[in-house]
């Protein structure tokens, strides 16, 4: 197995070139085939991961803690409040600590300013590699999935478009990490990317700024638009999912109220007939039924949403054999 990621950090995708992401994606095909086949793939025997989760989550958590077990290791799941970080410990005395005892440290923290910061600071200070499982800036691990559940679908990607936009959601203000890390990566890959959002909810300007870079570097298409329907207009791959209007106001009560503004931001039948009629739509999950999507969509034969979960067992196992 080719390997020069070992030790390596992954907080970002922008980190690593196009090539060693291309070493991620065929380790994770040949480790799917194994699963599949029922062969065993210990490739991190007696190895340990800490994962430390400042925010719950399902497939995250399940899909770390069980790659690390197939792979022969042994993953530690961590909260904030079972640890000395809700005494006041900083991230330095946690990363040195940690990267003591075992081979990895992997951490969920999507506070807005603050979780990417944190993650930064434990890299800095840990003798370990550091995997972001998702921050208020990026969600590198997600997106990983995304791109090989496309290519599997599609085989080549250049040429294809996707349309990443924004959908109104109820309840609680979302992270902006995985559009961000959406219109970063799938450019580097060849794919003509359409951003639509209401204008309240555009990302973080340096991100959007890079994925025009991104874009230009490719050869291929990066474009905003404030009209929903322009993700989907001759789309090979939709991707309609909430984020909160963090850039326009951190104050909650009214991030909720901008949120209500937009009820029609919805993907339905009649959204997914603009796009070409081999679109697949996909989510990254939770999806808020009936807000964000109709059950018509997302149960139906476009959809390949269970797919893309089941990609970030694959991924994220590659990605831990890689650099651990």
């Amino acid at each position: 197995m080719k390997n020069n990621l070992k030790g390596r950090h992954f907080l970002t995708t922008q980190d690593w070139s196009v090539e060693e992401l291309e070493q991620v994606f065929a380790l994770a095909a040949k480790l799917k085939k194994a699963k599949k086949e029922g062969r065993p793939t210990p490739l991190l025997r007696n190895k340990t991961l800490y994962m430390i989760f400042f925010d719950a989550s399902t497939r995250t958590r399940n899909s770390f803690e069980t790659g690390m077990t197939q792979l022969g290791g042994h993953g530690i799941y961590l909260s904030p409040d079972k640890m000395q970080i809700s005494h006041g410990e900083n991230a330095r005395d946690t990363a040195k600590v940690l990267s003591r005892y075992g081979e990895g440290i992997a951490i969920r923290h999507c506070a807005y300013g603050a979780g990417n910061a944190y993650l930064r600071e434990v890299a800095a200070n840990a003798g370990v590699p550091v995997i972001n499982m998702q921050c208020d800036v990026y969600h590198p691990c997600q997106i990983l999935a995304d791109y090989l559940t496309i290519r599997e679908k599609f085989k080549t990607t250049r040429g294809l478009k996707i349309g990443v936009a924004w959908t109104s959601a109820p309840n609680y203000v979302r992270p902006l990490s995985v559009p961000q890390s959406l219109i970063l990566l799938m450019p580097r890959f060849g794919l003509n990317v359409t951003l639509a959002y209401p204008p309240e909810f555009r990302l973080m300007p340096e991100i959007e700024e890079q994925a025009r870079k991104n874009a230009k570097g490719a050869g291929v298409k990066f474009e905003i638009s404030h009209r929903f329907e322009d993700a989907f207009e001759n789309a090979d791959v939709v991707i309609p999912k909430s984020w909160g209007p963090l850039v326009t106001t951190r104050d909650t009560g009214e991030g909720l109220r901008l949120i209500e503004k937009y009820p029609s931001w919805r993907c339905d039948r009649e959204r997914m007939a603009l796009g070409h009629k081999r679109v697949i739509y996909m989510h990254p999950l939770p999806a808020d039924r009936g807000r964000e999507v109709t059950d018509e969509v997302i149960d139906g034969p476009q959809s390949v949403v269970y797919d893309e979960a089941e990609n970030r067992l694959h991924v994220q196992k590659a990605l831990m054999a890689l650099t651990l």
